[in-house]
């Protein structure tokens, strides 16, 4: 079995920063992309940023600037640094990640989303 668990959400003040991190488990071959969406209540997920497995990576236009995505593929891990929260951040991120099990074929895996609240 697979599993993507994230870490780092909480309660940070606007302008503030925090680090999700996301370990990928599991009976794993390989992982190509890796990356973070994000829903706000009362809105679609949408793509916050991504990064391959060679390093390549893009990000949403309102993210940019402020998100840092980064993965250690020997710890089977992927980081997003967020700094200058602002109010309009707060929102459940979730990491996924398109992993090849051992036995099985590839196909995109899902955590199950922490929380950051950006609020004063």
């Amino acid at each position: 079995q697979v599993q993507l668990v994230e870490s780092g959400g909480g309660l940070v003040q606007p302008g503030g920063s925090l680090r999700l991190s996301c370990a990928a488990s599991g009976s794993i071959f390989s992982i190509g992309s890796m990356g973070w969406y994000r829903q706000a209540p009362g809105k679609e997920r949408e793509l916050v940023a991504r990064i391959s497995s060679g390093g390549i990576s893009n990000s949403a236009d309102s993210v940019k600037g402020r998100f840092t995505i980064s993965r250690d593929n020997a710890k089977n891990t992927v980081y997003l640094q967020m700094n200058s929260l602002k109010p309009e951040d707060t929102a459940v991120y979730y990491c996924y990640g398109w992993v090849v099990p051992t036995y099985n074929d590839g196909m995109d895996y899902w955590g199950k989303g922490t929380l950051v609240t950006v609020s004063s």
